[in-house]
């Protein structure tokens, strides 16, 4: 099997050419042999000429020596990586699993793969219930304080745009993406160089998961909280719920970034944590033609393209990082609260990404330096952030907006322009600038100046900024150890996924939730 990398074709060209592309990498003249396109992405640097670019798989037999007569780097033998857990570890107790967002999914589907009937317990509801809980709190801005945004099935991806990218080039990845689309996800995930899911059809494939878990031997107990940790010895002996007790002697801990209740347990029992840099900052509008017209050019209405994206990175001159985050083409802006009076944001698109805005996170980094040394310091920044712009907003979940040129400027906002905030279940205009300390401020205003001569629009004057982004991750760490992912001081408790502070995203928590079952029980 050989992999090709680099084979271009234009917008307007049919995929058939592909064939005669390989053959003048190959230097054959013959047809009899077939081929996969593996990847396929985007090459957009030159908007009168955007292409497809293809990773190609191509069923042929060819030796190192005679590819190395081809002098071309593009042309490789394919070594797939297979995944498989070899299981040799016995349970004395069936291993529980806390939170069925993407790691506690993936960790108790690979457990219960392999028969170990994992238990598992989720604080919030099933999908559906919780859908159905989320939509009543957007239009009537009545929160359900234990199932909303971050907490329920699926976790807080599961109300995003089910982006499955990530920055590891883990074997693995591969792996997630089959488990997808063998429980409902669209085939095309697996080619896309930035697949993505959409919230309306994630939520289908994430009970599908679940149900297979309870196929395999494992049980999931809905709205059933964790209160407490049973420690003996500096070992795991059992957990407390608000549905009763349970035995273990391993249990997974897949958290997730707002489980502020939980940590400040671990904290209390004892279990080793510490402070962790994160982001917070807004969420930014923009109507996604003016995106799709600044990425494509003239070719921005072509049917073959997809909603346009963008990631962007700054450096401030003080030194602080800026960036975008979990950017949501064709999308919504959406209150992600979970607590009472305290109010965050975050985006969504539907797997169509057809709406009229485009919306990501403007986020500015912070670390001790900006919240203080203290335990738990950074946690309760988010909370008084939150407070801020729960109140800034006049209540009711009301999210404090304000237009790009008034807040470069300072000035309150007091009328829209043509970008129409999406945030349900209301918005007050207002002045973002009372929210955050001024240095943050300072570099998130420079960033948005600067980034637009890179993506033509990003400061548009009527665009809208919408308070606060603050869960862009685990504001702690749970330590653990690199060998076995146990806890560096409490025997057979496993810190997984993005509350845990291991991971930022589906695809990374997914695969930290199984990369943890194979270190426990595989060879």
């Amino acid at each position: 099997m050989i992999i090709i990398s680099n084979i271009k074709l234009g917008i307007d060209e049919d995929t058939s050419k592909i064939k005669e592309k390989i053959k003048k990498k190959l230097k054959i003249k013959y047809d009899d042999f077939s081929y996969e396109i593996y990847r396929k992405s985007i090459d957009a640097r030159k908007k009168n000429n955007i292409l497809f670019v293809y990773q190609v798989l191509v069923n042929l037999e060819l030796s190192e020596k005679r590819l190395s007569k081809l002098k071309d780097n593009d042309v490789k033998i394919y070594e797939e990586k297979v995944f498989e857990i070899n299981p040799i570890r016995k349970f004395e107790k069936r291993p529980i699993v806390v939170g069925l967002g993407p790691a506690g999914l993936f960790c108790g589907y690979m457990l219960a793969k392999n028969g170990y009937r994992p238990i598992i317990i989720e604080r919030g509801k099933d999908v559906d219930s919780r859908a159905d809980d989320i939509e009543y709190f957007w239009e009537t801005g009545k929160l359900n304080y234990e199932s909303n945004v971050q907490f329920g099935e699926g976790g807080a991806g599961t109300f995003s745009d089910g982006k499955l990218t990530s920055r590891s080039n883990n074997f693995r990845i591969r792996e997630v993406l089959k488990i997808f689309v063998e429980n409902g996800a669209p085939e095309e995930i697996m080619i896309l160089q930035k697949p993505h899911i959409g919230t309306d059809l994630l939520r289908g494939v994430v009970k599908n998961i679940r149900e297979k878990i309870t196929s395999y031997g494992g049980d999931v107990y809905f709205e059933t909280k964790l209160e407490d940790i049973k420690i003996e010895n500096n070992k795991i002996v059992g957990i407390k719920t608000n549905k009763g007790d349970f035995e273990t002697e391993d249990l997974f801990l897949a958290i997730g970034h707002s489980a502020r209740d939980t940590f400040k347990m671990i904290l209390n029992r004892g279990i080793e944590i510490e402070n962790k840099a994160f982001a917070v900052g807004f969420r930014i509008e923009h109507p996604q033609i003016l995106i799709d017209k600044s990425q494509y050019g003239e070719s921005f209405a072509s049917a073959k393209l997809l909603a346009a994206e963008y990631q962007l990175t700054y450096k401030s001159k003080e030194g602080r990082g800026v960036y975008t985050f979990c950017m949501c083409p064709g999308g919504r802006v959406i209150s992600a609260s979970s607590f009472k009076d305290e109010l965050c944001v975050n985006g969504m698109s539907y797997h169509a990404r057809d709406l009229e805005n485009a919306n990501s996170a403007i986020i500015a980094n912070i670390s001790e330096k900006d919240y203080g040394e203290e335990l738990l310091a950074g946690m309760y920044f988010q909370e008084e952030i939150e407070r801020k712009a729960y109140e800034l907003g006049g209540g009711k979940y009301f999210a404090p907006v304000q237009l790009i040129k008034d807040y470069i400027n300072g000035i309150p906002s007091t009328e829209i322009g043509d970008v129409k905030p999406s945030y349900k279940p209301g918005y007050k205009l207002t002045d973002l600038n009372s929210i955050y300390p001024e240095s943050i401020n300072e570099a998130i205003k420079e960033a948005i100046i600067n980034l637009d001569k890179r993506l033509n629009g990003f400061s548009l004057e009527d665009g809208v900024l919408t308070g606060v982004e603050t869960r862009s991750s685990s504001p702690i760490r749970i330590l653990r150890n690199k060998e076995n992912y146990q806890s560096i001081n409490t025997k057979g408790l496993y810190p997984i996924g993005e509350g845990a502070g291991y991971s930022g995203g589906i695809m990374s928590s997914a695969v930290d939730g199984i990369m943890a079952v194979e270190k426990i029980v595989g060879k």
